[in-house]
This record gives C-alpha cells, sequence and structure tokens, in this order.
C-alpha cells in the first residue's frame, strides 16, 4: 500500500486491545481531516478489519492504514496469514442460534465482513509481495 504524509499507518500486536487503539487513533485522524461525518462506519470497519487480523494472527505484527483521496477513506489492515477473508453467508439469526454459554461465548462472530460489506463503497484483499495481505475498504467522500 502506498501512503502519503497525511496518512495513519502503525504496527501493532493482534491482541484483542488492538481494535480499540486502532479505533482511538481513527478517530482523531478524522477529526483532524474533517470527516466526523463518516466516523460511525469508518470505526466499525476499522474494529472488525483489526479483530480479524488479530484473530488470524496472535501476537504477531499486524499494520493498520488509514487514508484518504479524492475517491474516500480507504481503512486498510495487513497481517501475516495467507489465509484469504472468508465471509459467513448471511442468514437470518435468532437467540436460538446464539451458543450464549460462557464456554462458547466467543464463538458467535465471523459475521464482519458482510457488514464491511454492506457500508464500504467497495472492499476487498490485496496479496502483499512481501508476505500476508491487505484487507481494505473504502468509503465515499
Amino acid at each position: 500500500m502506498t501512503t502519503t504524509t497525511d496518512d495513519l499507518l502503525i504496527p501493532m500486536l493482534g491482541s484483542p486491545a488492538a481494535a480499540g487503539l486502532a479505533r482511538t487513533l481513527a478517530k482523531q485522524r478524522l477529526h483532524k481531516w474533517g470527516c466526523f461525518h463518516k466516523a460511525d462506519d469508518v470505526l466499525l470497519i476499522v474494529a472488525e478489519l483489526i479483530a480479524n487480523a488479530a484473530r488470524a494472527t496472535p501476537r504477531q505484527e499486524i499494520r493498520f492504514q488509514l487514508s484518504r483521496d479524492a475517491h474516500g477513506i480507504v481503512i486498510a489492515v495487513w497481517d501475516a496469514s495467507p489465509q484469504l477473508p472468508q465471509p459467513k453467508p448471511l442468514v437470518e439469526l435468532t437467540l436460538d442460534d446464539l451458543d450464549l454459554s460462557e464456554e462458547a461465548l466467543d464463538d458467535n462472530g465471523g459475521r464482519g465482513l458482510p457488514i464491511v460489506q454492506a457500508l464500504a463503497t467497495a472492499c476487498g484483499y490485496t496479496i502483499d509481495p512481501g508476505g500476508g495481505k491487505w484487507v481494505w475498504a473504502r468509503l465515499s467522500p
């Protein structure tokens, strides 16, 4: 991914805390850019992409990039995993479909990529020539 001096590009540890840190940094950058009207969608996408990268490569480096250009705002997250993103099929869920037991509470996820697809103007992934992949989403200005 290419960067400009106004981009946010930060390496971080793939951990449960990474999504919160990335959201905080993104919120500050959006405010600096005067793009706060996009904050809800951007912050949700940031949290989903960072959480996925941290889950794919726990306790390893991930990279978070937030940039903007004439076509909008781009959120991109790199991780070293060769596994490509696989959105779960959309199905109507009820509370009966979820296992709310303490042991399985964290296993009810996997529906974030369809949310990203719904919010973003475009999204996808790019294989990094140095290894791993960038998963990205673009929002219109």
